[in-house]
């Protein structure tokens, strides 16, 4: 195929995925539709059965923000730094990719990226995460046939291969470098986010903020799972404004671990515990924070802490503030809306990809 041909695949694959997200509108009956629309909504409503974090909501977020990028200008726009290589005829590299499941859809963009590089993919699927991207694959595969050699999957031992993209925990990172250091590789770790207060937000950032909090329970490795605020910073608006998100409570997982990490919290007579009954504050140096809670630090100058998320770039996902001073920040409400250039742990995936 050529680039060409894949971008155009793709973009007809994203106007399908847009009739899914939670503001989709179903189009008109065509061939796509008469063949997977009804399956696939109901997939999108019956996948919390495998995994009770992906609720109908935080799926249809997910497939939204994918169908978001997946039009034929912003393709072109993503693959222009890679374009006369892409246009070069060479021979198909099997790329192994080892996907999380922590949030739904996890490893479609590495799949985007080893087709559109003109290599081959074997997706080793996590369980937590094992029907949705086979779904898609099914339909790309119906809207360009040429991809049914390049699209595999797998549950058994990956064979053949010849680059790795794995991700997961530090301490499945060390299980990877040992087994596949050998080949070509990108191998992620764990990251986190985090958030710069200035005091000056508006209800309505802090509202949108809360979206970088909650969305996929907290579980993405853009969430927000910890917030640095001035000295003497008044958390009260911050709670008034993240109150409409207290329905996330009456979700059966995130209120068990809320209610655990409330009692070991309550039990270690923890002074710096803030609670509203559906998010528990603590006051850490960490950025690594369990579900149901947020942890916070306070700061004393932007120059100091611009420094100190500078020294701390590997542990750091993405950076949320409308602090003009905090570098390559995402506005409030966007941190799990990724662009197709925010590569995961800021490692260019194409360039790889491309290079092999």
């Amino acid at each position: 195929m050529k680039i060409e041909e894949r971008i155009k695949a793709f973009a007809k694959l994203g106007a399908f995925l847009e009739q899914f997200s939670e503001t989709g509108i179903k189009q008109p009956d065509n061939e796509l539709n008469s063949a997977f629309f009804d399956n696939f909504n109901e997939l999108i409503c019956s996948v919390h059965f495998n995994n009770g974090w992906f609720t109908e909501n935080n799926v249809r977020h997910a497939i939204g923000a994918i169908a978001s990028n997946l039009n034929h200008e912003l393709l072109l726009d993503w693959l222009s730094p890679y374009i006369k290589i892409l246009h070069v005829k060479k021979q198909p590299r099997n790329a192994a990719v080892i996907m999380a499941g922590n949030i739904p859809l996890a490893g479609f963009h590495d799949m985007l990226s080893v087709l559109m590089s003109g290599n081959k993919f074997a997706g080793k699927l996590s369980s937590e995460d094992k029907l949705l991207l086979p779904a898609i694959a099914k339909i790309l595969v119906s809207i360009e046939p040429e991809f049914i050699n390049y699209i595999e999957f797998t549950e058994g031992q990956l064979k053949n291969i010849e680059a790795v993209i794995a991700t997961g925990s530090n301490n499945s990172a060390r299980y990877f470098e040992y087994y596949f250091g050998k080949y070509p590789h990108i191998i992620r770790r764990n990251r986190n986010s985090a958030a710069v207060l200035s005091g000056n937000e508006t209800r309505e950032e802090l509202s949108l903020l809360g979206k970088d909090i909650f969305q996929y329970f907290g579980l993405g490795c853009r969430n927000v799972s910890k917030l640095f605020v001035p000295k003497n910073y008044k958390f009260d608006l911050f709670y008034e404004s993240i109150f409409d998100f207290q329905y996330i409570v009456n979700n059966n997982k995130y209120g068990n671990n809320y209610d655990y990490n409330r009692t070991v919290y309550l039990m270690s007579n923890n002074a710096s515990l803030l609670d509203n009954n559906f998010l528990l504050m603590k006051e850490d140096a960490s950025y690594s924070s369990p579900i149901g809670v947020l942890f916070y630090e306070y700061y004393d100058d932007i120059e100091t802490l611009n420094q100190r998320l500078w020294d701390d770039k590997e542990l750091i996902q993405c950076i949320v503030s409308n602090v003009s001073d905090i570098k390559n920040a995402a506005s409030f409400g966007e941190a799990q809306c990724p662009k197709t250039a925010d590569y995961a742990d800021g490692i260019d995936t194409m360039k790889f990809l491309t290079e092999l």
